[in-house]
């Protein structure tokens, strides 16, 4: 076999190295939370009991639990554990906008974003659930194996300013995660949402922020480009831009919730000078409890 190109070699191996340390990290972080919480941890089709709950409306009345309820004034409902195996699909924006981090102590938005995705699939495949990529090259599975590629396809960039969500490879009435800054075009994502409910999907929005994207601390002569360089505006008075871009900002995340809650999904906002366990523990109970808060 011919020797890799000179130019490709030093960054061939540069992206080698890179695998280790974020698995490790990812690693480090899984086991962080409690082994109990895993997803599949629901009620649903199974023989193993789970809990008892209060009777709900809609709940028939063969549903009721008789010996539980006589030992109280209140009826309740036999839970049994869910016992099938669950596609959980991931999407990590590989986009330029991710490699923004306003400080040298904070990780960058896409480090962030795919220590959390590869944390949430090591406790899923922990907990029994078939893990892969949005796209169709990486179909869900279970194993050591999927894992090492899953890492490696996480490290993967692109020179696009901002990415849409690739919903291709969904698994019928299986869950998703969708991880951005969603700071592009918001109707690739409408669209995207709506395919994914039609199949039955549901599936949870996590939107990587810096702290600075969040505060917009800038005053006076700025110069704001794009991660990608394509984007540049030069302004004398930036504290003026600040009311208008705080306006816009909110609106684009109540628009993110707005459209997760009509599709059945969970939008949530990290910010990367906050805990990653925190969030990851929060992912986890969100994909458990099927997309919803």
């Amino acid at each position: 076999m011919a020797p890799a190109p000179p130019t490709l070699r030093p960054r061939a191996e540069a992206e080698a190295a890179r695998l280790p340390p974020l698995l490790a990290r990812a690693d480090r972080l899984a086991r962080t939370v409690i082994a109990g919480e895993h997803g599949r941890r629901r009620a649903g089709a199974g023989d193993d009991f789970w809990q008892y709950r209060p009777v709900q409306p809609g709940d028939s009345r063969t549903m009721i639990d008789w010996r539980r309820s006589a030992r109280s004034d209140a009826q309740f409902v036999r839970q049994r554990e869910w016992q099938v195996a669950q596609s959980v699909m991931l999407w990590v924006d590989p986009a330029a906008s991710m490699r923004f981090a306003s400080d040298a102590a904070l990780p960058d938005k896409a480090d962030r974003a795919r220590l959390l995705a590869l944390a949430i699939a090591l406790l899923l495949d922990r907990g029994g659930e078939r893990v892969g990529l949005t796209g169709g090259a990486l179909p869900p599975r279970r194993g050591a194996a999927q894992i090492a590629r899953l890492t490696e396809a996480l490290l993967a960039e692109s020179a696009e300013e901002y990415a849409s969500p690739d919903m291709r490879g969904l698994v019928p009435h299986g869950r998703a995660l969708l991880v951005s800054d969603f700071m592009g075009d918001p109707a690739p994502v409408r669209a995207a949402l709506t395919a994914a409910a039609d199949r039955g999907v549901r599936g949870v929005l996590l939107q990587v922020l810096d702290p600075a994207e969040e505060a917009f601390p800038y005053r006076g002569r700025t110069i704001f480009e794009s991660m990608g360089g394509a984007l540049r505006h030069e302004t004398l008075k930036a504290a003026d831009l600040r009311p208008r871009y705080l306006e816009r900002l909110a609106a684009r995340k109540d628009e993110l919730a707005r459209l997760a809650a009509a599709t059945g999904w969970t939008h949530g906002c990290h910010h990367t000078d906050t805990s990653a366990q925190s969030a990851l523990l929060w992912l986890y109970r969100s994909i458990a409890e099927g997309g919803r808060a």
